[in-house]
This record gives C-alpha cells, structure tokens and sequence, in this order.
C-alpha cells in the first residue's frame, strides 16, 4: 500500500474528521453496525460470538490506528494484510467489503452532519478502498497457497 495514493489534503481531511468522531467513538460503531446489520442482515451470524462492546471498541482501534498512520500507511500494510487473512478465518468473504463500505461511509456522513462534505468523502472513500484494497489482496493470496 502506498501513501502516495493518497493526496496532503486527504491526510488532512481525515484527520481533522476523524478527531471529531473520536470523542463519539462508542456511539460511532453502534451506528455502523446497526447500519451494517440492516444492508445485510446476514452478518449478523459472523458475530454471533462476539462481544459486540468489544468489536466496537476494536473497529475504532483499527480505524483510529490507520489514521494516526496515514502519514506512514506503507507500514500499516503487514497489520492489514494479517487483519484481513484474520476476517477471512472469521467468514469474511470478498463481497462483505463493499457492504462494510457502505456502512462506514453511512456512519461517518450521519456523524459529521455539516463537516461532511465532498472532500470528507472522497478522503474517507480513498482511505478505505486503500485498507480493503490490501486485506483483500492479502486473503487473496492466501487463498492461492497450496495447502499443507
């Protein structure tokens, strides 16, 4: 993953949206997985398990850590690509990223209200079709080794 991808502003953008969704992180991950729950009910069963206080606090950490790396996301990359190997174990598959999206993008645009604007969305949209981009590839390449 190169940080390159992504311009000055949209670094800047992110981090001054996301230092407003932080203080609200809690309420933040309800929003994205009652989102996320209603675009595909069918999730539900991957957390079944879960602590959803747990996974909500986890879902920020993880977010929280790309942007506090944004300047430096080249070094994200080996926790990504273990994140995703990590989702696929759980049951993620290829097309729960898109919904998983959706779902954040939703979230950020009903959180910030009037601070999401075009350029709010088009940094977030970057940022996750970055972070998708390479746990997908990594469960990609997973899936290709022979099996032992």
């Amino acid at each position: 993953m190169k940080a390159e991808m992504m311009s000055p502003e949209d670094k800047q953008v992110l981090k001054r949206t996301w230092a407003m969704v932080a203080p609200i992180s809690d309420a933040a991950a309800g929003l994205f997985y009652d989102r996320l729950f209603t675009l595909d009910p069918s999730l539900q069963r991957l957390f079944a398990s879960a602590d959803m206080n747990e996974q909500r606090r986890k879902l920020m950490q993880a977010i929280a850590a790309v942007i506090n790396g944004v300047d430096h996301l080249d070094a994200l990359v080996p926790t990504l690509e273990n994140l995703g190997r990590n989702h696929a174990r759980y049951g993620v598959t290829d097309r729960h990223y898109e919904t998983v999206g959706a779902a954040l993008l939703w979230t950020l645009e009903h959180g910030l209200k009037d601070a999401w604007t075009p350029a709010a969305q088009s940094a977030w949209t970057a940022a996750y079709t970055t972070v998708a981009t390479v746990m997908r590839g990594a469960t990609a390449a997973q899936a290709a080794e022979p099996a032992t």
